[in-house]
């Protein structure tokens, strides 16, 4: 039997702190999360979907199969996260600094990111 918990974030006026959590499988949907920090969370095939999410923590995070779309994640910061079969579309991703991560298989528009990164290097030497 699955259980299924709402939780209106509509109200919240100061950050949230997600901690030590498992949120698989959550939706959220047109909500204000800017600034929020996640700390060892689960969320692997979760959905957010307009949702704001610009300033907020990802630290030690499972996103794997999550979908992100029509997300701001300005000023986001993801430090080992589990972004695995992730879905990003129609995000925000502006001034997004990706480092020391492994991108096998990471796609942008089609484009294999590996494959990018591999004729950028050989353009260098």
């Amino acid at each position: 039997m699955e259980t299924r918990q709402t939780m209106a974030l509509d109200q919240v006026e100061q950050r949230l702190d997600v901690t030590q959590s498992s949120l698989c499988g959550s939706t959220f949907n047109d909500v204000n999360l800017s600034g929020t920090a996640f700390e060892n969370v689960s969320l692997s095939g979760a959905t957010f979907r307009d949702v704001n999410l610009a300033g907020a923590a990802f630290d030690n995070v499972n996103l794997s199969g999550a979908t992100f779309r029509d997300v701001n994640l300005s000023g986001a910061a993801f430090d080992d996260v589990n972004l695995a079969g992730a879905r990003i579309a129609n995000v925000d991703l502006r001034n997004a600094a990706i480092v020391d991560c492994q991108v096998d298989g990471m796609t942008i528009e089609g484009v294999s990111v590996a494959e990018m990164m591999a004729a950028y290097r050989q353009s260098l030497t």
